[in-house]
């Protein structure tokens, strides 16, 4: 995995499990990797990766049974959709209105383009 400076490593590995909640590789009650495991498989300090189960953790993402590991918590896909879901709408898409603006690009060329971007998806969906 490639990290980027815009954010802490702990939190760029939890978007990362998240992610892959969202995809359906864990789903609900599942285990997930150990930590160790998942520290060895992207190359960082066990203690990062600490501190990105803890974090899911503290959001009820994943959870804990002594001695069997972490498990998905039944609902995490929602909860992860719904809070993605308010960061967009209130830090990203008024980002993307800015730039919009300065570009001078309406909303219907936004349209236009994520309609195009929709019908390549489904003819290629592994994409």
């Amino acid at each position: 995995m490639i990290f980027d400076n815009s954010k802490a490593i702990y939190v760029q590995i939890a978007d990362r499990l998240c992610d892959e909640i969202l995809a359906g590789k864990y789903p609900e009650d599942c285990r997930i990797p150990s930590v160790r495991e998942y520290a060895v498989l992207l190359e960082v300090n066990i203690n990062t990766a600490v501190k990105s189960y803890d974090l899911l953790a503290t959001e009820g993402i994943i959870y804990n049974r002594r001695g069997l590991g972490y498990f998905v918590t039944p609902g995490a896909r929602e909860t992860i959709l719904e809070t993605r879901k308010k960061d967009f709408m209130e830090h990203q898409l008024p980002e993307l209105f800015r730039n919009m603006r300065l570009l001078g690009i309406n909303i219907d060329e936004v349209s236009e383009k994520f309609r195009r971007e929709q019908e390549m998806t489904k003819e290629n969906p592994t994409e």
